[in-house]
């Protein structure tokens, strides 16, 4: 999605607004929730790009990041991730290795789930430590990238790592 201009998919256009955020999410639903709480804070999106959780995908986190990191006035970066799999450490990994710098905030939607049990789709299972949203944050933190609690919470983390 690139608001008021391109919709490609199931998303409703109704969340999204023209803006200078870019939003990568594993999670269609997380995707336009988090994208409907950033723009009603007052940061709309230049894209949104919804890759899905299962294990295999055609586009992974860090194929969409290369796709974002150089738009010319991209002012933040918003990354979506849930439990299952290695995309979020992945991609967290890229970000420090890339250099970076734009501030970039995170959600890990899972949190509570239980261990070893799939949980909604395919990607959404974790085996001992692997894919699980304690590995993902503590990427992330390495990463300097701050991973909001709650949906609603990515906004005002985002407001406070663009005023540094």
């Amino acid at each position: 999605m690139i608001p008021e201009l391109i919709k490609i998919g199931i998303m409703p256009p109704m969340p999204f607004k023209a803006g200078k955020i870019a939003v990568l999410s594993k999670s269609g639903t997380l995707l336009y929730e988090i994208s409907d709480a950033l723009t009603n804070a007052g940061f709309g999106q230049s894209i949104t790009i919804g890759i899905g959780g299962d294990p295999v995908n055609g586009t992974r986190l860090i194929d969409a990041f290369d796709m974002v990191k150089d738009i010319s006035d991209l002012e933040g970066l918003v990354i979506v991730g849930e439990i299952g799999g290695d995309s979020e450490e992945m991609l967290a990994q890229k970000i420090i290795d890339s250099g970076f710098n734009k501030p970039t905030v995170a959600y890990i939607a899972g949190r509570a789930a239980p261990k070893e049990k799939r949980m909604g789709h395919a990607g959404a299972i974790v085996m001992g430590t692997y894919g699980s949203a304690e590995s993902k944050v503590s990427m992330f933190n390495k990463a300097n990238i701050p991973v909001a609690k709650r949906p609603a919470e990515v906004p005002v983390l985002l407001a406070g790592k663009m005023e540094k």
